[in-house]
């Protein structure tokens, strides 16, 4: 056996019991955790950026955090730098994300230079502020969207990747293999 292989082995055994145990194949089992670790970032990331828009909490909320740099000890702290440098990488996100599809008031397509650059970052307003919001909220969601794809990926896997996965070896005219 490999190095690699060796390395992953105790990976690849306590997955196997888990597909063993839940009655699920493993490869249905990742995939299931994939499509369920993504839908628990899109869904939230939409939910929260409607709901800041709708209350205006985007503006206020992400300008609170990212314009309080005083250098005070209360500045240095973990959280603080964590909030702002989710905040940074909103930012960033937003940006892209607007100029890709000509959304948050960006203008499709249109590139940025860097002095125009420099002039957004420090004033995030509307939906780009909401969108920034969004995007360190899902961030800070992590751990329970970990979980709750864990969780809740055998019943995905058994009611809606193993029917498409039986049903397209029907339609190509294989036998499937149980697993």
């Amino acid at each position: 056996m490999s190095n690699f292989g060796r390395r992953f082995a105790p990976y690849r055994n306590a997955l196997t019991a888990v597909s063993g145990r839940t009655g699920t194949p493993l490869p249905s089992l990742i995939i299931s955790f994939a499509i369920l670790h993504e839908l628990t970032a899109i869904v939230p990331i939409v939910g929260i950026f409607y709901t800041a828009r709708s209350l205006n909490a985007g503006e206020r909320v992400v300008n609170t955090v990212a314009l309080k740099r005083d250098g005070s000890p209360d500045d240095q702290y973990w959280v603080n730098t964590r909030l702002r440098s989710w905040v940074d990488e909103g930012e960033q996100w937003a940006g892209r994300v607007g100029r890709r599809y000509g959304i948050f008031g960006f203008e499709k397509g249109k590139v940025l230079d860097q002095t125009q650059t420099s002039e957004l970052s420090g004033k995030l307003a509307g939906d780009v502020a909401n969108a920034v919001l969004a995007y360190g909220a899902v961030k800070a969601l992590l751990p329970v969207r970990i979980g709750l794809s864990l969780y809740l990926s055998p019943m995905f896997s058994r009611t809606v990747v193993e029917p498409i996965r039986l049903g397209s070896l029907r339609l190509l005219g294989c036998r499937p293999k149980s697993m």
